[in-house]
């Protein structure tokens, strides 16, 4: 198995991997293979968690910009409104071959709340229709978390195959696809786990590539969090969240010197990091996937910790971070999920925090034992963590809970690197864990709005 640092870690914009950059990613696939001769008319309608939470997350005006011929990775967020709107003006959009179809994005973009589809809970179907109303082509789309998209015929396939057996679609030299293996290949090879994974990443690219790709993925972090850490003003949605972190940070970098510092001031520096990331991402401004935009706070805050506030920290210690964090996100996705619409927030927030508390140990000298530890501490302490969102944005509890994320990633990394590696728990059986509690999970607390917190809120 072998996921690459670049597809876990993914420029887009906001509020949610799942919910706007794979709607996004779908429909541009969707205009790009449309078999359209005869076709006049383009709708798609949105199932599951996509119809129930859609309007909060974007996923309408996601599908317009993706049906509009724009990336998540390119569009600046500053556009977002200008080309929603001409398309709701004119009412087309315009095919590869340059062909113009109607499409009115207030008709025909359809939130069905009926049962979701059969194959994951954030499905998607796009059709074309000709003049006399027959439907000429269509394909479904499954959002399975962290921006990846399946088709229906990808999805059965990925379903059909036996994990332990797969082989991977590109030959790697390490090519783990659970802890326990990651590991035994680390002890046969004497290699850490950032060195297999380094040498995993270079089977196709530089060295120097490389690290120049994870540079930019630590300054669009870095870039997303400084404009958090700016900005002040209420989110936009209804729920009236004010943004806190900017204020915070003044806050924390005026008491610099002072003689009343808290020694827990430390982890305000860290909390707000998370916090501004997120709030940003609630806003709808441009973040990384890590692994997903609900979660994306955890990575930045403690990349952003290490340099800051750990001793001997440098560029290579941040390399060594991203690569061993994705390491772990890849063991993951493969065996349990990414995704808060199929397993709660345990799959967001709990992964964002073992991999970046593996990412940290890792940094900070840990062995590869020690590592796995670190992660299995993490993602341990967040199982069973719903996904209850209010109105259906990702705003309550979403931010705040970066923020703990990030607070258990320092700790799961602390107590790892006070042990020898050896514990009771393995992380293997941790990613189980999370894949069954997830199937056990009422839908209501996952990602749907229909229950937990969602639904227990005061009117004001």
């Amino acid at each position: 198995m072998f996921l690459s640092v670049f597809e876990l870690f993914k420029i887009g914009i906001g509020p949610s991997s799942s919910h706007t950059v794979g709607p996004m990613v779908a429909a541009r696939r969707f205009l790009s293979n449309a078999k359209a001769e005869n076709a006049t008319h383009v709708t798609v309608s949105l199932h599951g968690s996509l119809a129930f939470t859609g309007k909060g997350h974007g996923t309408d005006r996601a599908v317009v910009l993706g049906l509009a011929g724009e990336a998540p990775e390119t569009i600046e967020p500053d556009r977002v409104e200008a080309v929603v709107q001409e398309i709701a003006e004119h009412k087309y959009i315009t095919l590869p071959n340059g062909k113009r179809v109607s499409f009115d994005p207030v008709i025909d973009v359809i939130f069905d709340y009926g049962p979701a589809l059969p194959g994951h809970a954030n499905g998607m179907i796009f059709s074309l229709w000709d003049a006399t109303g027959a439907k000429i082509f269509s394909e479904t789309y499954y959002s399975i978390g962290g921006g990846f998209v399946q088709t229906e015929a990808e999805r059965l396939e990925s379903k059909s195959q036996d994990r332990a057996a797969a082989k991977p679609k590109l030959a790697v030299p390490y090519p783990f696809s659970t802890a326990k293996e990651m590991l035994e290949m680390g002890k046969a090879s004497g290699l850490s786990i950032a060195e297999m994974k380094r040498a995993n990443e270079t089977a196709t690219m530089s060295s120097a590539e490389l690290d120049k790709g994870l540079d930019r993925i630590w300054a669009a972090m870095n870039a997303c969090m400084n404009r958090g850490l700016t900005f002040g003003g209420q989110l936009p949605g209804g729920l009236k969240v004010k943004r806190r972190a900017s204020e915070i940070f003044a806050r924390l970098r005026e008491e610099q010197g002072g003689n009343s510092i808290q020694p827990h001031r430390i982890m305000d520096f860290l909390s707000v990091y998370a916090m501004a990331v997120n709030e940003e991402n609630a806003a709808g401004g441009k973040v990384v996937t890590a692994p997903t935009n609900g979660a994306a706070g955890v990575m930045p805050a403690i990349v952003r910790y290490y340099l800051d506030h750990c001793l001997d920290a440098d560029e290579a210690g941040v390399r060594t971070l991203l690569l061993v964090s994705s390491a772990i996100g890849g063991i993951i996705k493969h065996n349990a999920s990414i995704s808060g619409a199929e397993v709660g927030c345990q799959g967001e927030v709990g992964s964002a925090s073992a991999m970046a508390a593996a990412g940290l140990c890792a940094a900070l000298g840990g062995s590869n034992e020690q590592v796995e530890n670190a992660a299995e501490i993490a993602l341990e302490h967040h199982l069973g963590m719903t996904c209850d969102p209010v109105g259906g944005l990702v705003q309550v509890p979403c931010i705040e809970r970066n923020a703990f994320g990030a607070v258990k990633a320092v700790t799961a990394a602390s107590l790892a690197l006070r042990g020898d590696g050896r514990h009771f728990m393995p992380l293997d059986n941790c990613v189980e864990t999370m894949r069954q509690t997830g199937i056990d999970m009422s839908d209501r607390y996952k990602e749907t709005s229909t229950g937990g917190l969602a639904v227990n809120v005061v009117e004001c």
